[in-house]
């Protein structure tokens, strides 16, 4: 009777009661034991569920018929891993085959990549060695762990067993580095390589890409082409990825030419990084093209053309989109969700957002992270603070991300004092969560809408001198708008005169609108002439300036910006309103003749006209 072996470095390998194999009934002649286990062994290739393969292990063990590694193989097929744990703590004589099956199944079935590295550490205590069958998932589940250590270590024994010449090992190192963010010891894994296939240039590529090292994923890229590799579907995924972030849409658009000339199949995975890439270089057009031409949609797809149109401020379309998503029967996600309400938040549109917030409730989404804080930043944007503050509360955890939207929210809704309190709770309470530049930006914006002048000193000193942040173009800003809203317009000029960059046109329109409002025609004189240096097709700035120019009663000068504007061809862009109808957004601008819906749009703005006036509320009619 075999004696059992429990192990105790794998805790997923737990020990269990089993029926210990038993040596009554097995056959005799060696022609019948092999005909038995043969039909065994069909019927257990053929079963499908745990069942029937119970009733075949069951004769197995009545027979002695022992052929555990294809018992093992069929339960990680079934993905019972109880059971398979179960029973490779009762295989007798434990081979390299068996410990390469079950490290596998750990890493790629049932992603228990920490079992997976015990395992591999008893397999070595067990004197079997490893090879080229065990490193590779070794490695991904020290990738998935950040397990720099034991792959170092896993290095080291493949250099010593010569096992560094196989390709699909050092494939597996590549990937292992760049998991890591160590794409150094990925590259010189890589130039080691006597002989490159196209799987080797990919795991460079794609480690590149996915540390978002754009560049160096592109000039890889090419260099695979001089080498005179052809890219596939894997190779056009990664460099897709790395043309968005660089905004590179040349190389984008070859790529898809290239894919049309060797007749590649536009599937959700490339098509999906398509449109991701055409999304991030804001041709939406382009990718609009491609998402229409796509005979099957997966949500995946529906997902990056949404969010495209979300990010380049397409609004509208993004709502439509969704719209027709839902239309067709796919099932939006929490990816989809982000979007969407990124899109209501943008339009004000809250009986889509709050819709959204209910199917994300029925799927459990709410409380995600993403979702979770996304419905924050749409209930803030559409005017239902008190619902945004609630879910705040609500969140189970929460990122900098969260913390930061719900900061924001409360600086731009005024609640300067609410805000910097609940800044100054994220750096007491939460010793696990630093704040970033955004944070900054949050709290620098509450300042500016209060006028806390000292305040907001002495948070951006602090950024430096307590939390080690070099502030950002962003937080320069607001300190000069927090200087020209309260009117230190020459310290906020010499603010300016003091930055380590050089100021964006940003900068100067807060300034700008500043010496419009205290009617400071010296500062702001010196400002617009830098603002129609930076941005000499802004109309805004020549409209400004003529204001300027008009409330100190200098019309000639007011007069010559506004001849200034017509004589370069500058014109005037017309603000825009949306109204939501029946779940539909309309976006109108002044003079729009409007007709959907016109008479109920018409009665809705006079019956919010006479609600302003109620309040107080007197048109401005100077000049334009």
């Amino acid at each position: 009777m075999l004696k059992r072996r429990p192990l105790k470095k794998c805790k997923v390998l737990s020990s269990v009661h089993y029926r210990p194999y038993s040596s009554l009934g097995s056959y005799s002649c060696p022609v019948i034991y092999t005909n038995l286990a043969n039909k065994l062994l069909t019927l257990l290739k053929g079963c499908s569920s745990l069942q029937s393969f119970k009733q075949i292990h069951s004769q197995m063990i009545t027979f002695s018929v022992q052929i555990h590694n294809h018992l093992l193989c069929k339960l990680v097929e079934l993905q019972n891993l109880p059971y398979a744990a179960l029973l490779f703590t009762h295989i007798p004589r434990h081979g390299d085959f068996s410990y390469n099956i079950m490290i596998r199944a750990l890493t790629n079935t049932w992603q228990q990549f920490d079992a997976a590295i015990e395992l591999y550490y008893q397999m070595k205590f067990s004197s079997i060695r490893p090879n080229n069958f065990t490193y590779p998932f070794l490695l991904i589940a020290c990738g998935n762990t950040n397990s720099t250590t034991c792959g170092k270590v896993a290095h080291s024994s493949i250099f010593k067993t010569g096992l560094d010449t196989d390709l699909h090992v050092c494939h597996s190192l590549i990937t292992f580095y760049a998991k890591c963010d160590q794409m150094d010891f990925a590259k010189s894994v890589f130039d080691e390589i006597g002989e490159r296939d196209v799987v080797s240039w990919n795991s460079l590529i794609s480690g590149y890409s996915r540390l978002g090292l754009a560049r160096e994923s592109v000039g890889s890229f090419r260099k695979m082409r001089m080498a005179g590799f052809e890219p596939n579907e894997m190779t056009l995924v990664s460099v897709l990825g790395s043309c968005g972030d660089l905004g590179d849409l040349e190389l984008g658009k070859w790529i898809e030419r290239f894919m049309e000339e060797n007749g590649m199949k536009m599937n959700s995975y490339i098509g999906s990084s398509l449109l991701n890439m055409y999304g991030k270089c804001g041709d939406l057009e382009s990718a609009r093209r491609v998402f229409d031409r796509m005979s099957k949609r997966e949500v995946i797809t529906w997902n990056a053309m949404i969010t495209g149109y979300a990010q380049n401020g397409m609004s509208e379309e993004a709502v439509k989109l969704f719209h027709l998503m839902k239309e067709e029967g796919a099932t939006p996600d929490k990816i989809t969700m982000v979007g969407v309400l990124s899109a209501c938040a943008a339009l004000a549109a809250l009986d889509l957002g709050i819709w959204v917030d209910e199917f994300a409730s029925q799927k459990g989404l709410r409380y995600d992270i993403y979702v979770g804080t996304a419905l924050i930043d749409m209930y803030a944007k559409c005017g239902n603070l008190e619902r945004a503050l609630s879910l705040f509360e609500e969140m189970p955890t929460r990122n900098v991300v969260c913390w930061n939207a719900m900061i924001m929210a409360l600086a731009v809704h005024g609640r300067a004092y609410e805000a910097i309190s609940l800044f100054t709770r994220l750096i007491e309470e939460n010793h696990l969560i630093s704040p970033n530049d955004v944070t900054f930006v949050g709290v620098l914006s509450a300042c500016v809408h209060v006028g806390l002048v000292e305040e907001g000193h002495r948070w951006f000193n602090a950024m430096v001198s307590t939390f080690g942040i070099v502030p950002k173009m962003e937080h320069y800003s607001c300190m000069v708008d927090l200087l020209a809203r309260a009117g230190y317009l020459n310290e906020a000029y010499e603010f300016i005169e003091t930055m380590p960059e050089k100021p964006d046109a940003v900068t100067f329109g807060a300034l700008l609108c500043a010496c419009r409002n205290h009617k400071n025609v010296e500062v702001g004189e010196r400002v617009m002439n830098k603002l129609l240096e930076l941005e000499p097709s802004n109309s805004g700035n020549y409209v400004i300036s003529s204001k300027l120019y008009a409330s100190s009663k200098r019309w000639d000068d007011s007069a010559r910006m506004r001849g200034l504007m017509r004589a370069r061809g500058v014109t005037k862009t017309p603000g825009c309103s949306w109204i939501e109808m029946d779940h539909q957004v309309h976006e109108f601008r002044a003079g729009d003749d409007l007709q959907n819906g016109s008479r109920e749009i018409s009665e809705v703005i006079g019956l919010l006209y006479e609600d302003m006036k109620l309040h107080g509320y007197i048109p401005k009619i100077d000049i334009e």
